[in-house]
């Protein structure tokens, strides 16, 4: 009744109109009456929500569900499975309900706003147009009816050329509709938009007999004469540039003086509700286009319960036992709506398959202002009535009768040369790095960064930079028929300048972690890894990326392919369409070919990012400059993750893609150069450690160096050594103090025990009888007659403390030896 559309206005009179009629009909469930309850739900689901299950759970039971907006019965048909509730809607348009799945009880009489899309396939069949372009609002309910649109048109043979879609502003849309020539387009948008779209339609001149725009029918009559503060159009250039569109329109009144279930026509029905409003303006009154819809939603729940009162009673059922568990009286319920077929006062009323409504469809065309029928379609029959009257600026224009100009795309000149000086500096600046590794690699700080390794490095960055030519030539610059040699010369350049540059780096970053993150034996073996060990490293790296280039080159050859783009009208020349084409290096199976290269790429990438992290903290004279190679490695990888992928997409984009590749070389290269060698060359500039050490060094910088790692290796070894037997010693000292400490309690309980024994018995204590030699006093002490001390049991075995020649038993421990046994 309120809200965003308060089609209650006009439908709960008509609905009660339908009511009246059903209740007083001796044919249509006699034994019953139909009670309608009613509630506002403002078009809003939250409220909706409330009410749904003040409905539910309040007497009496509810057997059916009419909600009337598009949110409102998603939320309640989506629920009402829970209750096994039928829902029928009058109101409801967006497309997502005609799903069965989410809303298997669902029906509508209002049509879903994909039954268009029939009426615009039948439209170009009928004027033989095989290509269209779409523009929309990006909404939920325009979306889903394009994608309907799109799947019906390819099952029609009819390619959408051209899709674009806008918010709030049409501008870039109508524009790209312009440049890519599209001429049937479909335009999908609130009433408001369509001002818009059409005000820059004017503005871009898409209208006239070139173009033909397909327009949903229920804007009001006057919508493009309506005065709008959002554009800067005149009335008389909108009406300019809508002249001759077509629109499609559900029929929500029947057209045909027909008497259908209700025993009116829609004339009759029309004027019982405005007698009903009380004279109210149609045009104020919300739903008043919908009222029949409502009206014959309640003739399609009366005719259904009363179908399913004899299937009832044959099971011993009837209506009056429904309740909300009770599946059978639904199922019944949903097969008798499933099979509605009736006259109405909206016209045939039918379901399709998802419960939406299958009606009519009113063809309009604006000619000269104002709108004139030119024909019907019945999609329940797939019959279209043709009035033969639509008008046109000329002839309706097909979309494949104009002349085609081929014209190649070749990169932009500027940009090829820029970049190329930028690359020639890159190699001069390698030229420069490598010739100061060499003349001072018998420097010892350049020596211990292993620059025969460096060297590689520099050769590989050089070849890289090589690449950027290639990359950059195209078909203005060599014949066809030696393009592929160019094709060549990328992919070798740029994949052994990658594996000399990069596996040079990657093989110090593992020997380093391999030596320095191992356990100690292992560590121990490695130290000594011989330099051609490196080498032998960067060739099988080499080795793999020569190996699978061959293999594609010998399987799977690169050739020229040219790619298509959309076709672009000249300025003024209305007959004739250029068609871009752009030249590319590619192969049969060019996809799966980068994809090895990349993933095996990408593995290294990945792994020496890890090692650079895990070897970040360790410092070592063999391999100086290995923080460095780290921060490289950091780099190449993060740009050539970003390139590669970035590449394959901008593809279609010979500037940006060579651009985007070219700087990425460039930057890799330039970072590496400086980051390898500027500290190298800054350190003997500032140090003075040129050829003037360099003597020394071949003296004795190898030796003293060797002799100090061996130095360094040993004592570590001894140290851990060392630190083993401490830990040893300490957990047996540890032993004796707990020992010791318990044997002193002892001792103190025992000598308080004789003390006490001596002062009140004289008695010797009894020694027990046993082996006569087990009496015999140790060497150098007399004989014991008694032993007023007895040893405690535990010290008899005791002999950690106390090692004499021969062990002292209980019975022949003299008393002067007690005290030295326990210390």
């Amino acid at each position: 009744m309120s809200g965003g559309w308060p089609g209650g206005q006009a439908c709960l009179p008509a609905a009660q109109m339908a009511l009246d009629l059903v209740n007083d009909r001796t044919d249509i469930l006699p034994d019953y009456e139909l009670e309608l309850i009613h509630y506002d739900s403002m078009c809003d689901p939250g409220e909706a929500t409330k009410l749904l299950y003040d409905l539910l759970y309040t007497e009496p039971i509810k057997i059916v569900l009419m909600p009337g907006c598009s949110s409102v019965s998603t939320l309640v048909a989506e629920a009402a499975r829970m209750w096994n509730l039928i829902v029928l809607s009058y109101g409801s348009s967006s497309p997502a309900l005609s799903n069965r799945q989410r809303f298997p009880t669902f029906f509508r009489t209002h049509p879903s706003a994909t039954l268009h899309n029939p009426t615009r396939v039948q439209l170009f069949q009928k004027w033989k147009w095989t290509k269209i372009a779409t523009i929309q609002q990006t909404t939920e309910v325009f979306t889903s009816t394009l994608d309907d649109l799109e799947e019906r048109v390819k099952e029609a043979g009819i390619e959408i050329s051209v899709r674009q879609s806008f918010l709030t502003d049409p501008a870039v849309a109508v524009k790209t509709l312009k440049r890519q020539d599209a001429r049937i387009i479909v335009g999908l948008f609130y009433e408001t938009e369509a001002r818009k779209v059409f005000c820059e339609v004017y503005k871009e001149k898409l209208y006239g007999k070139k173009y033909v725009w397909f327009l949903i029918g229920w804007y009001a009559d006057n919508w493009f004469k309506i005065k709008d503060p959002s554009i800067n159009c005149t009335v008389k250039q909108m009406t300019e540039a809508v002249e001759g569109h077509v629109t499609t329109e559900i029929v929500m009144l029947n057209p045909e003086t027909v008497r259908g279930a209700s025993n009116l026509t829609s004339q009759e029905f029309l004027a019982q509700l405005m007698s009903k409003l009380g004279g109210k303006n149609p045009e104020e009154t919300g739903g008043f286009q919908e009222a029949p819809l409502a009206y014959d939603a309640v003739w399609a729940l009366a005719l259904a319960l009363n179908k399913t009162v004899g299937p009832l009673k044959a099971k011993a059922h009837r209506l009056e036992d429904f309740n909300y568990n009770n599946r059978d009286i639904t199922g019944e319920i949903y097969r008798a709506m499933n099979t509605s077929s009736f006259e109405g006062v909206s016209g045939h009323v039918v379901f399709d398959a998802q419960g939406s409504r299958m009606a009519w469809t009113l063809i309009e065309q604006l000619q000269g202002g104002s709108y004139k029928k030119i024909g019907y379609y019945d999609s329940t029959k797939g019959n279209l009535s043709w009035y033969g009257n639509d008008k046109w600026i000329g002839s309706g224009p097909p979309a494949d009768q104009t002349v085609v100009i081929e014209e190649f795309r070749y990169l932009s000149q500027k940009l090829f040369v820029s970049l190329s000086v930028f690359a020639g500096l890159g190699i001069l600046l390698g030229i420069i790095c490598l010739t100061f590794n060499i003349y001072n690699s018998n420097v010892r700080y350049i020596q211990n960064s292993q620059p025969y390794l460096n060297n590689i490095t520099t050769v590989g960055c050089m070849m890289a930079l090589a690449a950027v030519f290639p990359l950059g030539i195209d078909g203005l610059h060599v014949p066809r028929r030696q393009f592929p040699v160019v094709c060549q010369f990328r992919l070798w350049l740029l994949g052994l300048g990658f594996s000399l540059a990069y596996g040079s780096m990657f093989t110090k970053i593992w020997w380093v972690h391999t030596v320095f993150t191992k356990k100690d034996e292992k560590k121990d073996k490695r130290k000594h890894l011989e330099p051609w060990k490196l080498y032998a490293t960067v060739g099988g790296l080499l080795g793999v990326d020569i190996l699978s280039l061959m293999i594609w080159q010998i399987v799977d050859p690169l050739h020229i392919t040219v790619e298509k783009f959309t076709r672009e009208a000249p300025k003024g020349d209305l007959d004739v369409l250029i068609q871009p084409l752009l030249e590319h290096c590619s192969s049969e199976k060019m996809n799966t070919w980068l994809g090895v290269v990349y993933g095996y790429k990408g593995l290294l990438l990945l792994l020496g990012i890890f090692l650079a992290y895990e070897t970040k903290s360790i410092s070592t004279e063999k391999i100086n400059d290995h923080r460095a190679v780290g921060m490289a490695i950091y780099n190449v990888a993060v740009l050539c993750m970003i390139t590669a992928p970035v590449t394959m997409i901008l593809a279609s984009q010979q500037d940006a893609s060579f651009a985007f590749a070219s700087l990425a070389i460039i930057f890799s290269v330039y970072i590496t150069l400086v980051v390898l060698f500027v500290p190298k060359m800054r350190r003997l500039i500032t140090r003075g450690e040129w050829q003037s050490d360099a003597q020394e060094t071949i003296r004795t910088g190898s030796s003293t160096n060797n002799n100090d790692e061996e130095k360094s290796r040993q004592l570590e070894r001894e140290n851990k050594e060392l630190q083993k037997i401490i830990q040893e010693k300490e957990e047996r000292v540890s032993e004796l103090r707990n020992q010791l400490s318990e044997r002193q309690a002892l001792r103190s309980r025992r000598r308080a025990s004789t003390v006490t024994n001596q002062n009140h018995s004289p008695t010797s204590l009894a020694i027990p009888q046993g082996d006569p030699r087990s009496l015999a006093p140790p060497p150098g002490y007399p004989a014991l007659t008694s032993d007023p001390h007895p040893v405690p049991p535990s010290f008899a075995n005791s002999t950690s403390l106390y090692q004499p020649e021969s062990k002292i038993s209980r019975n022949n421990c003299h008393t002067s030896r007690l005290q030295l046994l326990y210390k």
